[in-house]
């Protein structure tokens, strides 16, 4: 089996030891105890302890390995960090302007409505998109609710990671695999997936908010909705800013403008023209809602702030991670590639791994891998145009895995951070790192993906 991946990636691959990745599972341990242990301290210094690990990371690794790595890096962050960062930033500062006005009482039906409708809408505006402008008007709802910290967790679940399944826009993998070649509408060959997936979720969601609802007699504290007004929504001009960042998004992936190199790493000019909308219709977004619709939306910056700051020491720090992947049998992750042999494989390893690094940049990892696998002597456009011709299940298991996996920790995607932290702000008391994945998904994501297993890859 062979990983295809970048010549310069594929070479640092091979040389790497597999204690090059300590950094990131340093990064790891240090997000999931550092706000248990030090909380005060975390919220105060989590930008100086993530710079500690790049450093950790950085130094060694360009001292060892010269131009070769310093190129790996530069790549991350101008290839892979700025872009994620600019889209997750418009997305944030467009969805913050738009307001959900009225009081909507949180009962369980009307927030499995919700769950629901940020599910719907999280393929076409993206899974960021959609979480923020959701989890406001949730959270809102359910101000009232004493035991509400699992309403936020299937939010991640559903809004966050599993709605984004359907299209290229829903969420950054499938994206990827759009400009690698896979057709624009393919994506609905998960529909049947995620149906399953998201019914099984809504529907233990509203069991589940129905016993903590009864139990605390919560309809006594409802706020009902607002007697001086109807429901209704201000801002409404950001959705025409968001049509223009989903519209940026989807003109990069058929223009190709040629590239521009920067100290050696090329960027499609498609690329820089859609980062410069996206920074514009953010812009515009700030220019034209009114400070007073932003304000009683709750919105901060301090979300986008904390993602920042922490995904940039991810991607970094994950760098060795994704090269000893990408280098197959031959580096020091050999084992993970001797053991991917069929879709059931491919959608757990592929899962695992989003889990914990950017699900992006892994799912072409194992697409790659799979195309190397079975059409060694294809290019990569038409190795995935064969996988799709011919074995179609492998494709659905590797995008299955990079968006439902995404889900299983707060890392596994952005928006779980996002929306982590706008519910803390809001007065839920979240579960922890670990406590979010012992308590919630071992349990209940756990099951599902066996049960999608069984039924869609073996």
């Amino acid at each position: 089996m062979t990983f295809r991946g970048p010549e310069v990636g594929h070479s640092l691959g091979q040389m790497l030891p597999l204690w090059s990745a300590a950094p990131f599972a340093g990064m790891l341990l240090t997000i999931a105890l550092m706000p248990l242990a030090a909380p005060r301290f975390w919220h105060d210094h989590f930008g100086k302890l993530s710079f500690f690990w790049v450093l950790v990371l950085a130094v060694p690794f360009v001292a060892a390995y010269g131009m070769a790595a310093f190129r790996e890096l530069l790549h991350v962050i101008l290839a892979d960090y700025i872009p994620f960062i600019i889209l997750l930033a418009g997305l944030y500062a467009v969805s913050g302007g738009i307001l959900l006005k009225g009081k909507l009482a949180g009962t369980p039906a009307v927030n499995t409505l919700m769950l629901l409708t940020g599910t719907a809408l999280a393929s076409w505006m993206g899974t960021t998109g959609a979480a923020m402008l959701m989890i406001r008007p949730l959270l809102r709802a359910n101000a009232h609710r004493e035991d509400r910290a699992f309403i936020p967790v299937f939010f991640i679940f559903l809004v966050a990671n599993v709605g984004g399944a359907l299209t290229p826009l829903g969420d950054p993998p499938l994206f990827l695999g759009f400009l690698k070649g896979v057709p624009f509408f393919w994506t609905f060959a998960l529909l049947r997936h995620m149906a399953l997936v998201s019914l099984i979720l809504l529907a233990v969601f509203f069991l589940l908010d129905t016993y903590f609802h009864k139990r605390e007699r919560a309809w006594e504290k409802a706020p009902g909705v607002n007697g001086s007004g109807r429901l209704g929504i201000a801002g409404w001009q950001n959705f025409l800013y968001l049509a223009g960042i989903l519209g940026a998004v989807l003109l990069s992936g058929f223009a190709d403008w040629g590239k521009v190199y920067i100290m050696g790493v090329g960027l499609g000019g498609q690329d820089i023209i859609r980062d410069l909308i996206i920074i514009s219709m953010a812009a515009l977004s700030l220019l034209t809602t009114k400070a007073e619709v932003r304000e009683e939306n709750g919105f901060t910056w301090f979300p986008l702030k904390e993602v920042a700051i922490l995904f940039a020491a991810i991607f970094i720090t994950m760098a060795p991670c994704l090269v000893m992947l990408q280098a197959g049998e031959a580096g020091r992750l050999a084992f993970v590639a001797r053991a991917v042999r069929g879709p059931a494989h491919y959608f757990w390893t592929t899962g695992i791994f989003s889990s914990f690094l950017d699900n992006a940049p892994t799912y072409l990892t194992f697409l790659n891998a799979a195309t190397g696998e079975l059409y060694p002597h294809a290019g990569a456009a038409e190795g995935v145009r064969a996988l799709i011709a011919a074995r179609p299940l492998y494709l659905e298991a590797i995008s299955a895995g990079a968006v439902f996996f995404g889900a299983f920790t707060y890392i596994g995607n952005a928006p779980n951070f996002m929306v982590r932290t706008i519910s803390e702000e809001a007065g839920v008391r979240m579960p922890g790192f670990f406590g979010y994945i012992f308590k919630y998904s071992l349990p209940i994501l756990l099951p599902v993906y066996i049960l999608i297993t069984v039924l869609f890859f073996l």
